[in-house]
Order: C-alpha cells, then sequence, then structure tokens
C-alpha cells in the first residue's frame, strides 16, 4: 500500500514544475516514503530516488526520508542498510542544503541516551558537508549546528578515571576528536579571512560575514572550555601519553588563535573592561567560567605556553588568574573547586616567599579568595581538596610580605568565623613574632607598639566568660601557646613585643574572663555527669537524652553520653593547665 502510494505521487508530481507541489504531495510522498524504508522496501524506495526522472522531486521532498533513514544507519547490522546509505548519499547530494539541514539537526536533537555519541558520530560528516554548500551563508547555521553538537555532548557522562578516558567507555573522547574534524574547514576559512584582511581592506559585506563567522567559532570554543573542558580532569603526559582529552584541550586553544584571539588578552579579559566589537556583549562573548577554565589549561597544564609572553612576571600573573580563582573557589562543584586550587596553586609557587606587597590586599579578589580557602578547608565534602585547600592557604601567607601578613591576619581573625582558621592564623602570627625576635630579623610589625592591635584582637573571648570554650578550643588553645610563649621569649628586661606593659589588659579581656569560663563550664559539665551516672544506676542501660547549657548531646547509650562529658571535662584540664602555666610565669 505504502509503495503504491509512493509511486503514485511520484508519477503525479513528474509532470509538474517544482513549484507546482501541494502541500498534499509532500505529505504523502513523507509518510509513504518513510512507511516503505520502515517495512523493508528500501530498494524499490533507492530506484525511485535515482530515477533521472524523478531529480526535481527527490530535490525539494527527499529531505523529509532522513528519519527512517538515520534509524538504519545507527542500527548497521539491518540487512537493508547497503540501500539505506546509498539514499541517505544520494540525498545529500541532491536535496536542498537548507532542508538538509533542518532535518539533519532535528535527527541530531533526538533524546535518546542510548543513542547520544552514535548520532553525533553519524552526522558529523554530512552536516559538515551541507554546511560547506551554504557558501558565505553559513555562519549563523554553523553556530546553530554547533549549538546543537555540544548540547548533545553535555548529555554524555564524563570519564572520571585514566582507564575510562583510554577506553573511551562513554564515547565522549571519540565525539571530541569528531568535533575538532568537523570544524576544520570553517577554521581554516577564518584564517583565511583573517589573513586576507589584514593585507588588504575589507568591504562592507565581506568584514560583515567574516566577523560571524569568527563570532560562531568563539562561541564554540568558549563553551566547550566551560564544557567539558572545565568539567573533566585533565592527565599529564606522564600518567597518560595520548590524552584524547588533552588533545582536544589543545586543538581549542589552538583554534582561538587561528580566528585572531590572544590567549594572554583573553586570560587577562577580566580585568580589562573594555567594549568588544561584534555581534555579543563582552560577558556573553567571552564568559568568566571559560576564560578560567583557559587559564588552568595554559598554568596548570601548560597548554599553548609558548603564546604566553615570558616577560610578564609571576606578580603581573597571578594579579590576573586570582579573578579568576575567585570565580572558580566561588562554585559549589568539586571540579571547579579542584581546578582553582590547582591554579590559584601554580600562580603562587612562582612568586618569591616574601614578595607580595601589602597594596595587594586592598584588591577585592585578594581578600575573597582566602574567604573561599576557608570555606573549602571547613565545608568541603572531599578530605583531599580540604587537605589542598590549606597547603594552598598556608603556600599564600608565605608569599606575603610582612606588613601585608600583618593586615592579612587582621582581616582573616575578623572574617573568617571559624575557631579551626582562626587557630590557624594565630600559630602563624606566632611563628612571625618568633622570627621578628631572632637576632638581626627586626622588624616593625611583629613587634612594639604594631603588634599590640593584633594581640588584643587574639587574647580576646568572644563572648566573655560565657563564650563555649568546646566550640572556640582550637582559637582558645593558640592564644595561650602564643601568650605562654611571649612571656617565656621576651624577657621583662627587653620587652620587643610589648607584652609586658599590657599585660594588665590582657588579664583584664582575657585571662580573668577565661578563668572565670573554666569554673563556670566545669561545674556545669560535673553537675550533668553527676545526673548521668545517678540515672545510669537508677535505670540501667538506655538510650538517654541530654542537654548541656541547653544544647542537646548526640543522643546515645549512658555509657557514650558519659564519655562526652568526661571528655569535656578532660578539654578543661587541658586548658587550665596551660592558663596555670602563664599565670606562674607573669606572677614571677
Amino acid at each position: 500500500m505504502a509503495l503504491e502510494q509512493l509511486s503514485d505521487v511520484v508519477q503525479r508530481c513528474q509532470s509538474l514544475p517544482s513549484d507546482g507541489y501541494k502541500t498534499e504531495d509532500h505529505n504523502v510522498f513523507m509518510i509513504a516514503g518513510r512507511t516503505c524504508i520502515e517495512e523493508g522496501n528500501s530498494a524499490q524506495v533507492l530506484s525511485i530516488v535515482l530515477d533521472e526522472k524523478n531529480q526535481d522531486i527527490v530535490r525539494c521532498m527527499g529531505w523529509n526520508l532522513l528519519p527512517p533513514l538515520i534509524q538504519v544507519l545507527l542500527k548497521k547490522e539491518d540487512k537493508h542498510l547497503p540501500q539505506c546509505v546509498a539514499i541517505f548519499n544520494h540525498l545529500l547530494e541532491t536535496c536542498q542544503p537548507k532542508e538538509l539541514l533542518i532535518g539533519l539537526l532535528e535527527q541530531l536533537e533526538q533524546d535518546d541516551p542510548d543513542t547520544f555519541a552514535a548520532r553525533v558520530h553519524l552526522l558529523m560528516k554530512p552536516l559538515q558537508k551541507v554546511l560547506l554548500c551554504l557558501g558565505c551563508r553559513k555562519a549563523s547555521s554553523l553556530g546553530m549546528t554547533l549549538s546543537s553538537m555540544l548540547d548533545q555532548v553535555a548529555k554524555m557522562p564524563l570519564p572520571r578515571t585514566k582507564e575510562q578516558e583510554e577506553d573511551d567507555v562513554f564515547s565522549l573522547c571519540r565525539c571530541c576528536t569528531d568535533l575538532i574534524n568537523f570544524v576544520e574547514p570553517f577554521v581554516q576559512e577564518a584564517r583565511q579571512s583573517l589573513q586576507n584582511s589584514k593585507s588588504q581592506s575589507k568591504d562592507a559585506s565581506g568584514g560583515h560575514k567574516e566577523d560571524e563567522l569568527h563570532t560562531e567559532l568563539l562561541k564554540f570554543c568558549m563553551k566547550t572550555l566551560s564544557h567539558p573542558l572545565l568539567e573533566v580532569q585533565l592527565r599529564d603526559p606522564d600518567t597518560l601519553p595520548l590524552s584524547p582529552l588533552r588533545t582536544f584541550a589543545t586543538e581549542i586553544l589552538n583554534i582561538l588563535g587561528a580566528i585572531g584571539e590572544s590567549l594572554p588578552n583573553l586570560v587577562h579579559q577580566p580585568l580589562q573592561r573594555k567594549p568588544v566589537p561584534g555581534f555579543l556583549e563582552e560577558e556573553v562573548r567571552y564568559p568568566k567560567e571559560s576564560l578560567a577554565s583557559l587559564a588552568h589549561l595554559v598554568f596548570v597544564h601548560h597548554l599553548a605556553v609558548d603564546t604566553y609572553p615570558t616577560v610578564f612576571s609571576p606578580i603581573f600573573c597571578l594579579r590576573w588568574n586570582v579573578e579568576h580563582v575567585s570565580l572558580l573557589l566561588s562554585r559549589s562543584e568539586e571540579s571547579k573547586l579542584q581546578k582553582g586550587l590547582e591554579l590559584y596553586e601554580k600562580s603562587l609557587v612562582r612568586v618569591d616567599d616574601g614578595s607580595l606587597p601589602a597594596d595587594l590586599l586592598e584588591i577585592k579578589t585578594f581578600l575573597t579568595v582566602p574567604q573561599d580557602l576557608v570555606k573549602v578547608m571547613t565545608m568541603c565534602p572531599r578530605q583531599d581538596l580540604r587537605t589542598k585547600g590549606l597547603k594552598v592557604f598556608q603556600l599564600s601567607i608565605d608569599k606575603f610580605n610582612t606588613e601585608a601578613k600583618y593586615s592579612f591576619f587582621q582581616c582573616m581573625l575578623k572574617t573568617s568565623n571559624h575557631s579551626g582558621v582562626e587557630g590557624y592564623i594565630i600559630k602563624n602570627i606566632k611563628n612571625q613574632i618568633d622570627i621578628a625576635l631572632q637576632p638581626g630579623q627586626s622588624n616593625c610589625w611583629f613587634e612594639g607598639i604594631h603588634l599590640l592591635p593584633l594581640l588584643h584582637k587574639v587574647l580576646l573571648l568572644p563572648d566573655g566568660p560565657e563564650t563555649d570554650l568546646l566550640q572556640y578550643l582550637d582559637r582558645i588553645m593558640e592564644s595561650l601557646n602564643l601568650l605562654r610563649y611571649l612571656v617565656i621569649r621576651d624577657k621583662v628586661t627587653e620587652n620587643q613585643a610589648s607584652i609586658w606593659t599590657e599585660l594588665y589588659k590582657i588579664e583584664d579581656t582575657f585571662m580573668k574572663p577565661l578563668r572565670v569560663g573554666l569554673n563556670m563550664s566545669r561545674a556545669h559539665y560535673e553537675m550533668e555527669l553527676q545526673k548521668m551516672r545517678n540515672t545510669k544506676k537508677n535505670k540501667g542501660e538506655s538510650i538517654l537524652h541530654v542537654s548541656v547549657s541547653g544544647e542537646k548531646l548526640p543522643n546515645g547509650t549512658s555509657e557514650t553520653q558519659i564519655e562526652a562529658l568526661q571528655s569535656a571535662l578532660y578539654t578543661f584540664d587541658m586548658i587550665e593547665s596551660v592558663l596555670v602555666r602563664i599565670e606562674e610565669l607573669t606572677d614571677v
């Protein structure tokens, strides 16, 4: 029935001019032709399609046969595959490029997770061929095609291990290779246009088309830098000598250079803030995440590093890269956090210790990045990233000069809001004071009158005697260790750190409130411990709910609750032992 309908409509249309075909003719040809292919009559359809008398009909209507043909091509094992391949190839040669493009894109965008990779691989070359037939009108169609392709690539799982990339278990690597091959002729055209524009003046229309092609290729590169390149972890040549994803990243950077984009200018883009002529606004034309990904490829993986001027100083490069680091560390995705840490570390290691001046801290990002590092160190689920965050945090401290360290410590004590981080900062302050008190190492920031404001910020209980000593344990212990160090190291007769002249203030604002807080906390916990023991004696082993200072301890057996209360009392003893030692030293 379908074959008869197809033959009838073709025979009827043979005598008509192409502009005489009715809507009904198009519909019958589409439905009957697709049904014939689906029912296995591909040989007969091929005969009709190849018939010289039917070429005008095929040119106008043939593209409607694409859906069932592509289904057969995807299956591969179909016995009618040779005939379907022949029909498909003839359509590509005969049909109107615009209609073919629409039909192919419709098939590319089919939402079938099992065929994403196969569809992209199958349709790359046909789409490339169709686009090349469009001549100077191809730029917008190229952009639409690349966007559809990248949308499909974004749906594919990413390789997380070396083995997954080597074996290409998700077919992402093959698709990335196909993408590079797909854009190659268009990149060559853009490169030639760029060279021509340098050697001769452009007319208005020619320049417009060149801009369009450049813009679409730039959008493609920016989008690939954001995904998949910002999401995957590239492996060094030592780990994976032949890495398809590393090759893909290299080719993307090469394309940027070929179309006239300067990699150093792109890395520096966030701070240039200059209007960019063209079809896109600056932040759309150069998405920040894409530029951060680019900086990571250049400075961490050293891709296209030969295009980057060696005259740029490490501090100059750090100044630009910190903008990208700030963006990456402000994200929640672990892949972006990892790349932010790697980029910051690579940017810092090239800088000499103690060389970053204090005026850098007047730049907002040099303060927001450490605050983002604190979030990574304290909140990131992955321990390796928390450890890396602490390492990079210390590295950044080491690179500041003495004045900058002083200002940095003041800022972090004010903004970190985390006892562990505050304790870590206080430990660094102690180290800097120790250096300043060494013979020949004197500086004005960590001794004498400059040190006092910093000491008063350190030697302070956040909530006075009512401070939660367990919550602020890290800060309190490091503060006590610092104070003990100072009264031992800084002799009364020398008083380099001015600790002895300020001791009476420190006693009033820190030591006495701490003593009161210790006594209150110990009494409270001892009372709760006694209640627990009495409850256990009267009721035996059971699940208990206990509150201390209005807060519930974790539910557990009476034994675990008793252990928790005893542990708190041991902590109070530890704090008191250091406090007593300081009191003994100051009394002497």
